[in-house]
């Protein structure tokens, strides 16, 4: 039996990882879920140089996958880093993977899109250095590896190839970032080299922000592929073409292990208000059934959720006015 931890979170974490639970049980994998503890709440407790405590450390290195919920990152000078890059640099989960696709019943202000957005996630701004050169003067490291390139632009034409889609989007900034943008892209050109089917297109990151309003149609059926922090940004902005960052789901894939996740944060304002929208959480948790090689269930969740929004029964960023838990409900009903 595959066995999977499941980190709670903080803020609105543990609800919403309660609502994707909901949902799992109810197509019943042949999974084992391990419940962990991790984030600001649980640091502000218990102290220390970490937000992920030793035995939920033990717990991942004995699972096959896990799921993160919405966990709080500190912003204070000394505070340690988000669980999330935490783990994503331990285990080497070096390519963030959102897909952006528009729902059926979800707003779509700029038209349907149906793309991926992947990002590095091991290292560029991401790697957390940052040093105080006079009283008034600070820098922040952002560092790139050439095996990192690598690794991200293999992912990306890989993905491509597996989906049937007959392009890459390198985002970069090579003309100012000469040496770190440099070295990004002169690994997608070199892996371009090896996949004659699928072309590499090179975009600027500013000139990409302005076409992804102007036409992102263009971009449909194209893998999208950036450093650490450039493409947290653009897979933002790409979250707004459908709706929500409530519908955005993610993986952290590497090549022995995965952590699943929404792409939201916590929002702890709204903790305990039943209001925030489960869907990117539960779409999560079927993404990891399937990487676990529970495809049934994966399958009926994924559809289940499309269902539920495409009748209208949505939270509040969607425009509706279902709660968290009544939409949750819903998608269980669609189950069928």
């Amino acid at each position: 039996m595959k066995k999977a931890a499941v980190i709670r979170g903080d803020g609105t974490g543990p609800e919403l990882v309660d609502s994707m639970m909901r949902v799992v049980d109810a197509v019943s994998p042949d999974i084992e879920f391990v419940p962990c503890e991790a984030g600001e709440e649980w640091w502000k407790e218990h102290g220390g140089d970490s937000l992920i405590p030793d035995e939920t450390w033990d717990v991942l290195q004995e699972t096959d996958a896990c799921f993160k919920g919405p966990t709080t990152t500190p912003g204070v000078v000394g505070a340690p880093r988000s669980v999330a890059v935490s783990i994503r640099q331990r285990f080497d989960l070096y390519a963030n993977v959102r897909p952006i696709k528009t729902f059926t019943g979800a707003p779509a202000p700029l038209g349907d899109v149906d793309f991926v957005a992947v990002r590095e996630a091991t290292e560029g701004m991401y790697f957390g250095k940052e040093v105080d050169i006079t009283d008034d003067t600070f820098i922040a490291i952002r560092r790139i590896t050439r095996r990192a390139c690598e690794n991200i632009s293999r992912y990306a034409f890989e993905d491509a190839t597996r989906r049937g889609w007959d392009t890459v989007v390198g985002i970069h900034k090579s003309n100012i970032l000469r040496m770190t943008c440099g070295a990004f892209m002169d690994a997608l050109r070199a892996t371009a080299i090896e996949y004659p089917d699928v072309e590499l297109w090179e975009y600027h990151v500013d000139n990409m922000a302005q076409q992804l309003v102007k036409n992102p149609q263009l971009f449909d059926h194209k893998v999208l592929v950036s450093t650490n922090l450039f493409m947290d940004i653009i897979s933002e902005q790409c979250a707004g073409l459908i709706g929500s960052i409530g519908l955005v789901y993610s993986a952290n894939i590497g090549d022995d292990y995965a952590m699943f996740e929404p792409a939201h944060g916590s929002a702890p304002k709204y903790k305990g208000m039943d209001k925030v929208n489960p869907c990117a959480t539960i779409l999560a948790g079927a993404w990891m059934l399937r990487y676990l090689g529970a495809n049934e269930g994966a399958d009926a969740i994924i559809r289940a959720t499309e269902q539920t929004i495409a009748e209208g029964i949505t939270t509040y960023d969607l425009g509706g006015s279902a709660s968290m838990s009544s939409m949750t409900d819903a998608i269980i009903g669609n189950l069928g």
